[in-house]
């Protein structure tokens, strides 16, 4: 790849979930399971870039505390360099409250105050960074302060922008960006605040449109996933629809930060770009059979064992 390292920038999370033992009761006390892991979107598809073998730099905010070292520690045993991710004292590491109901299901807290300290500032004084990258990979927590800075960064060093939409809520803070984007990944509900919806594409005609409509608001490639259906896309040159691997769910946690990761190796490695989207399946795949955010043992090697199956 041209350039030095992918550069990701957006949220660093702990987060937190449980799962009652048996059908949820509303107010009563009842025994489960409480489950901790490194989340995020950004750290996620920096650590799947990492465990991908892609040099990656992360640019985030955590406290200075317990969890934010949790966060630190384990991105940089995977290989991400976040040498240069801010330390905020007296401040709270982004975190999501999760309770589940079942692996697909589930009611989410999140506390990303933390996130707004990723500002115009904390950017410049990174410029260097963005000189040297190969490619920028964001999440939508950031401001819009922050995505301005971060765009005329990317334009002023032509550097190409990835970008997840994070939420249905937080996605419309990319609409104004869409003609700047290298890749855009949505899901179905966040195509609805993207493309002005007034459903979510969930059925494959429908979602092949949706990323064709992407493409012509200025994306270069635009992908819209569908779950355990599989995901659509779509370039200059058309678009495509790629099943789902069957498999067993564990938790739907980081499967979609995985699916964009393992896209953008893909594509960072010169492969055609439905080559790129069946890698990309892949890591989803693999990734929803595990409890973590992150698969620890994802490579190459396993991502394309799960490729060929």
């Amino acid at each position: 790849m041209d350039g030095e390292f992918v550069l990701v920038v957006g949220s660093a999370v702990l987060e937190i979930s449980g799962e009652a033992e048996g059908r949820l009761r509303s107010g009563a006390r009842q025994f489960g399971t409480v489950h901790r892991t490194a989340g995020g979107v950004a750290r996620n598809v920096a650590e799947n870039l990492a465990r991908l073998e892609i040099e990656t730099t992360f640019l985030s905010a955590v406290a200075d505390d317990e969890f934010g070292e949790r966060l630190i520690a384990q991105s940089t045993l995977a290989g991400v360099d976040c040498s240069h991710v801010l330390r905020v004292s007296q401040a709270r590491t982004a975190t999501s409250l999760i309770l589940r109901q079942s692996p697909s299901k589930a009611t989410r807290l999140d506390d990303f105050k933390i996130v707004d300290f990723i500002d115009s500032d904390y950017l410049m004084e990174h410029e260097w960074l963005f000189e040297n990258a190969a490619l920028i990979v964001i999440d939508a927590t950031l401001n819009e302060e922050a995505l301005d800075t971060l765009f005329e960064l990317a334009a002023l060093n032509d550097v190409r922008v990835c970008a997840d939409p994070t939420s249905p809520l937080m996605a419309a803070r990319l609409i104004k960006y869409i003609s700047n984007l290298y890749l855009v990944v949505p899901n179905a509900s966040e195509t609805v605040a993207l493309c002005q919806l007034d459903e979510p594409a969930t059925q494959r005609d429908e979602a092949i449109f949706t990323a064709q409509a992407l493409v012509n608001m200025g994306a270069d490639i635009a992908v819209a996933t569908l779950g355990e259906q599989g995901l659509a896309y779509a370039d200059s040159s058309g678009g495509g629809y790629i099943r789902a691997i069957h498999t067993n769910v564990v938790d739907t946690s980081g499967a979609g930060d995985a699916l964009s990761g393992a896209v953008i190796f893909g594509l960072l490695n010169g492969v055609p770009i439905d080559e790129a989207m069946r890698l990309g399946v892949a890591a989803a795949s693999l990734t929803l059979e595990s409890a973590q955010t992150v698969l620890p043992t994802l490579c190459q090697e396993l991502l394309y064992d799960e490729l060929s199956v």
